[in-house]
């Protein structure tokens, strides 16, 4: 088993409004405590043989192990992107207080 206990999750996006729609839909569901809309930014990248380069929206959401896989889930199942980018990034400390809050906050509520 990990020790990993909470990941930040990232993805981009090719509009600021669906951006916030992901980071909105995430947190609603208790998948991400919390989730940030940065950009616009430029991303360069290979797309069916050939260099691309597009402006796009990066989210950060902050989420437990437990619930990583089904917010990766989520983040595909909602995306625009056929292929999106989807990468977690174990958290390995922070502050006690801010990740006791992001535990509490992807609990699923009754």
């Amino acid at each position: 088993m990990s020790d990993v206990l909470y990941y930040q999750v990232s993805t981009t996006t090719d509009t600021r409004e669906a951006a916030s729609a992901l980071a909105e839909s995430a947190v609603q569901a208790r998948l991400a405590a919390c989730a940030q809309v940065l950009g616009p930014i430029t991303s360069t990248y290979w797309w069916e043989g050939k260099i691309e380069q597009a402006e796009e929206f990066l989210v950060l959401l902050k989420t437990t192990a437990e619930r990583a896989e089904a917010l990766q889930a989520h983040l595909i199942a909602e995306h625009s992107y056929d292929v999106p980018e989807v990468i977690r990034t174990p958290i390995t400390g922070g502050n006690p207080a801010y990740l006791s809050w992001v535990e509490a906050e992807t609990q699923a509520r009754g």
